[in-house]
């Protein structure tokens, strides 16, 4: 069975992903004051992370770390109703990006997002490392939907 990497259609098709994605979160009304005006390489960073998440290669380890991810969310006191709407415009990316339609891709990309977004919520509030998600490397999904806590 191929990985989720190797099934989404690689690296390119995750970048086309992300970019759609991003682009639609920067346009959120709910969602932009997270996002501020954007990053240069945001799409870079979502799209490696998601990469090495799904089985590709671990750019996201080599070149930034978890630790930047943990950095990156802290302070953001991310809302459940933020939360819901990141997940949301997730899952309508994948259509717009041309993504795979099948049941078991959607079901694992859902609780993937899903997972991802709990944990950013909860270390968006973490006023010290105790308080952080205990999760400290690229979570390894797989079509089984695995939980990597």
């Amino acid at each position: 069975m191929p990985s989720l990497f190797e099934h989404a259609g690689g690296e390119a098709a995750l970048h086309r992903l992300e970019q759609v994605f991003y682009d639609s979160v920067l346009a959120d009304p709910l969602l932009q004051p997270l996002f501020g005006a954007g990053q240069p390489r945001h799409v870079e960073h979502l799209t490696s992370f998601t990469a090495e998440s799904f089985g590709g290669p671990d750019r996201f380890s080599r070149e930034l770390g978890f630790a930047h991810l943990i950095s990156v969310h802290r302070g953001l006191k991310i809302t459940e109703a933020q939360r819901q709407r990141f997940v949301q415009l997730y899952l309508a990316a994948l259509d717009t990006a041309g993504m795979p339609r099948d049941a078991p891709f959607r079901d694992a990309v859902r609780e993937h997002v899903e997972f991802g977004s709990r944990v950013a919520l909860q270390n968006s509030h973490a006023e010290t490392d105790a308080d952080l998600h205990p999760l400290r490397e690229v979570p390894h999904w797989t079509w089984a939907g695995d939980d990597p806590q």
